[in-house]
């Protein structure tokens, strides 16, 4: 480009108007739209535009008006390329519109509601001409600050997460984020409300979500989300769920620790607990609120491995109960008490949280793993089916059990059928281990063998695996994953007949291959350790 093309050039704003209210335009905003030569703004087709009416006290008599009008909202159309064909042609043909006033010399500022690169119309223009020609974007308040300041409650503070999601993700996708996060705005709701308010309930946030229509505007309205009416609700409105911290007492959480913890016993052992550490509810005690037991699986390691519901669980509970390892995975939040323990003492920790529900509260127990493999999900429902806990609710939310996680760090060597077997003799005696691993292997099944020894079990190990090559050949593949996930995490592969004790620890996990499963070396170096789905008939 040439020097006189350069002087020839005009410049292109993005101007950010803010939520609706005039009065929170920004200065730099009212500058921009004072001194431009062209005024350009989108609308529906009925030519009424929210833009102009923000601006329309700073618009001048010898403004040039553009006015970038949508060819569809929400119908549908006959275009060839369909409803995202129809937008991409227009905005194509408004940049082309644009561009003949900037290849004039002339500055264009686009205006658009709330900030122009925040859901705004803008960014289309943004991003077919601001590679063209010198551009500034004008920052301006969004409806999202204006809907908390209008409910005069906070976003997020500290540690907190804010999720921003549009309404018109699919329902199971939205319960899924509503799930897993602290604090959330779901905008662009109108038509997508039911589904919205559906995924608010399914995600256990629908108390605490508010609504907000038209922040700053003309006809606001706030309310509780539960109480707005579909029918009523138009595109400018958003659903809050605000910071859990501003509804909670700022004082550090209290902290409970067993103050006789015996050393841990079992290796990768999903469900060894805390034991309960102060009797906090006993049955006289018990107030006439019902609070709930959730027992969350945190999987092997640490929040890489949450699902989003567990994840949302942890963090509306008011209680968090558990084997002091596993407590520490689980971000410390004001408000709530944490009841830590050793991993010996399940049946107490049940009934700690169970008494806990008894009076109201909102308790997670949390377990290593999946809780319902060697876990806590067993003891809670065993403690919860007697009395007076039967009429606790008790709900249990899965998690990646270390089986699967060892097993997809090797490859896949339980892609067909397998067993999942204890080593642990603690709470069952080595002649019914042995007899299961006997009957497991006879039938060839490929085998996951939890809690396989630890400092004090050293034999369990070296035993399995004479009995295993009773039935299995001596190069049959065998994987040793430890603290997978963790920073110390480990997977080698190594033939049953070479199996050495001294190797497992109580943080490795054993797999041990069928008669059918493959250890292969690829190019580049790595192996992969993988059972066949099809089995050769007989």
């Amino acid at each position: 480009m040439s020097v006189s093309e350069q002087q020839l050039t005009g410049r292109l704003y993005g101007v950010g108007l803010g939520p609706g209210d005039p009065s929170l335009m920004t200065v730099r905003a009212v500058q921009v739209i004072s001194q431009a030569d062209v005024i350009a703004y989108h609308s529906a087709r009925h030519g009424r535009s929210i833009a102009r009416s923000i601006a329309a006290e700073h618009l001048r008599d010898d403004h040039i008006e553009e006015a970038l009008v949508y060819p569809v909202t929400t119908e549908s159309t006959d275009h060839p390329g369909g409803y995202r064909g129809a937008l991409d042609d227009f905005y194509e043909e408004a940049a082309t519109r644009l561009a003949v006033h900037l290849d004039a010399g002339r500055t264009v500022a686009v205006i658009s509601e709330g900030d122009p690169l925040f859901y705004g119309s803008y960014q289309h223009m943004h991003k077919r001409l601001a590679h063209r020609y010198p551009t500034e974007v004008v920052p301006g308040v969004t409806s999202i600050s204006a809907a908390a300041a209008r409910l005069g409650r906070p976003l997020a503070e500290a540690d907190e997460v804010l999720t921003i999601l549009p309404g018109t993700l699919p329902e199971e996708e939205l319960t899924a984020r509503l799930s897993s996060t602290d604090t959330a705005v779901v905008m662009k709701l109108g038509r997508t409300f039911p589904a919205v308010r559906s995924a608010m309930e399914r995600s256990g946030r629908l108390a605490e979500a508010r609504y907000v229509e038209r922040a700053t505007m003309s006809g606001e309205r706030t309310d509780a989300l539960a109480a707005i009416d579909a029918d009523s609700v138009p595109y400018f409105a958003v659903a809050v769920v605000p910071s859990r911290v501003a509804e909670q007492s700022y004082r550090a959480p209290a902290t409970d620790r067993s103050t006789a913890s015996a050393p841990t016993d079992e290796a990768t052992n999903e469900a060894t607990v805390p034991a309960a550490t102060d009797k906090a509810a006993t049955p006289a005690a018990t107030a006439a609120a019902t609070g709930e037991v959730v027992v969350v699986g945190t999987g092997p390691a640490g929040p890489l491995w949450l699902t989003p519901e567990s994840r949302g669980a942890l963090a509306a509970a008011e209680d968090l109960v558990g084997y002091t390892t596993y407590l520490d995975r689980v971000p410390v939040r004001p408000g709530q008490r944490r009841h830590g323990s050793d991993n010996k003492v399940e049946s107490e920790r049940a009934e700690l949280a169970l008494d806990l529900a008894r009076r109201g509260r909102k308790v997670a127990v949390v377990s290593g793993g999946d809780p319902g493999v060697f876990a806590m999900a067993t003891a809670v429902l065993e403690v919860a089916s007697q009395d007076p806990y039967r009429s606790v609710p008790v709900r249990v939310l899965p998690g990646v059990t270390a089986a699967n996680a060892a097993a997809a760090r090797a490859g896949a060597p339980l892609g067909h059928d397998y067993a999942v077997i204890s080593l642990s003799d603690r709470l069952k005696p080595w002649e019914v281990i042995a007899e299961r691993l006997g009957a497991a292997a006879s039938a060839d099944l490929a085998l996951a063998l939890y809690n396989p020894g630890s400092r004090s079990r050293t034999w369990q190990v070296a035993k399995a695996r004479e009995l295993l090559l009773e039935h299995r050949a001596p190069d049959t593949p065998v994987i040793l994953a430890r603290d997978i996930g963790g920073p110390e995490e480990s997977v080698r592969t190594v033939p049953l007949a070479d199996l050495d004790p001294t190797q497992v620890d109580m943080r490795t996990l054993l797999i041990v291959g069928s008669s059918q499963t493959q250890a292969v070396r690829r190019d580049d170096g790595t192996r992969v350790v993988w059972t066949p789905r099809r089995y050769p008939e007989k």
